[in-house]
């Protein structure tokens, strides 16, 4: 048990990230004249959503998991979905506009904040807010001066896959992926490992310096002064001679595992689940390092041409079906609780499976700032998006 005393790292960041806003050095949309819905009209027809894969489905991968055409349905909304790889690719497609939402991770949606890309949400409109997890309701990558920016949609870690026809045994710790070694099959791992194709990823060599590299001192993987940032991009730069392919599309991964010849990567739950269901021979762990993850938010573009169906579209995915039926397929874990009891497809320890009391363990994606915690000069994103090209451009 924790002293009294001592704040979780998730407690402190609710403290700090409403200082994020100012340090992006951008125009908010705090302060100005509030402009949030206060009432639903008339369904326009449609709505445009940005999402990651696997997040909308409709039933045309399996017909067990769709959640768009009972909604279509209902409110005569046609639903269109826009897949994107990265939040980076999110933040791009939220500028150039035409779209009403976006599963933004926390990497992304402070920065749709700052820009003014994303309008307040009315949370008096959404009539399950009550039913979010109350970690959620108030999480500081969509809560700024008290003003809720979106809906919380999912959450989860960012877990180590791994070839169980090599790995008779879970391995234990990421080094599988970041420093060349034999494999348990008696073969390096080099050349048979892939790691993820975003500048956030830097985040997750940073977890494991924590424990690998002490003298570091690193204590957030996302606030790294130059020292440890340094360590740590020398390590990607060792590990970008063993990785032969960055990941970015989950379908292309999950293509690629079922080759065989790669023994592990990080990833996210929906590949590994996709993986399991066709019998490939895949597991996965949280390492004794930890993980990063992502906790994602629903938000509403300041220019939705379809506001009335994107609220609309807001409740909807807070029910504890779509939420259930949603964490079952993507391996997540639901911002709703009340979903983990009674889903058919999710079951009853589902919610335990896909690591609901693994909260406080996860490092959550959020953008690194210059000005971090305690009065500290940290790398910002900008550098690390830099970076993280030529890195994977083996410069």
């Amino acid at each position: 048990m924790k002293p009294s005393g001592e704040r979780s790292m998730n407690q402190i960041h609710l403290i700090i990230y409403p200082l994020f806003i100012l340090s992006l050095g951008l125009t908010t949309a705090c302060g100005k004249e509030n402009s949030k819905v206060t009432e639903i009209g008339s369904p326009e027809g449609e709505v445009s959503i940005i999402a990651w894969p696997g997040y909308i489905e409709r039933g045309e991968t399996d017909k067990a998991y769709d959640w768009v055409t009972g909604f279509e349905k209902t409110t005569g909304c046609k639903v269109n979905v826009k897949t994107a790889a990265t939040s980076d690719e999110m933040i791009a497609l939220m500028n150039e506009g035409g779209y009403d939402l976006v599963t933004a991770s926390g990497d992304a949606s402070l920065r749709l904040v700052a820009s003014g890309k994303v309008q307040e949400v009315n949370i008096d409109l959404v009539p399950s807010w009550k039913s979010v997890d109350p970690r959620l309701q108030n999480a500081a990558w969509h809560t700024v001066e008290g003003q809720h920016y979106g809906v919380p949609y999912q959450w989860g870690p960012n877990v180590l896959m791994y070839n169980t026809k090599i790995f008779k045994t879970a391995p234990t710790s990421w080094t599988v992926v970041f420093e060349e070694q034999k494999l348990p099959d008696g073969k390096s791992n080099k050349g048979r490992v892939q790691a993820f194709d975003g500048p956030i990823y830097i985040a997750d060599a940073a977890v494991f310096l924590k424990q690998a590299k002490p003298e570091l001192g690193i204590t957030d993987p996302y606030e790294l002064d130059e020292k440890q940032y340094g360590a740590v991009i020398e390590l990607l730069k060792k590990q970008r001679q063993l990785v032969p392919k960055y990941w970015h599309d989950a379908m292309v991964q999950v293509d690629d595992f079922k080759k065989g010849n790669l023994a592990a990567s990080s990833t996210w739950p929906f590949q590994v689940n996709m993986l399991v269901g066709e019998k490939q021979s895949v597991g996965s762990v949280i390492p004794k390092e930890g993980a990063t993850g992502w906790a994602d938010t629903t938000m509403l573009h300041k220019d939705s041409k379809h506001v009335n169906c994107a609220y609309k579209w807001l409740e909807h995915s807070i029910s504890p079906k779509v939420q259930g039926d949603l964490a079952s397929w993507f391996g997540s874990v639901p911002s709703v609780p009340s979903a983990c009891k009674g889903n058919v497809l999710l079951g009853e320890s589902g919610c335990n499976t896909n690591g609901f009391d693994n909260f406080e363990k996860i490092s959550f994606w959020r953008t690194p700032v210059a000005n971090c915690s305690g009065g500290r000069k940290c790398v910002p994103y900008k550098k690390w998006a830099a970076d993280f090209i030529s890195i994977i451009g083996n410069r």
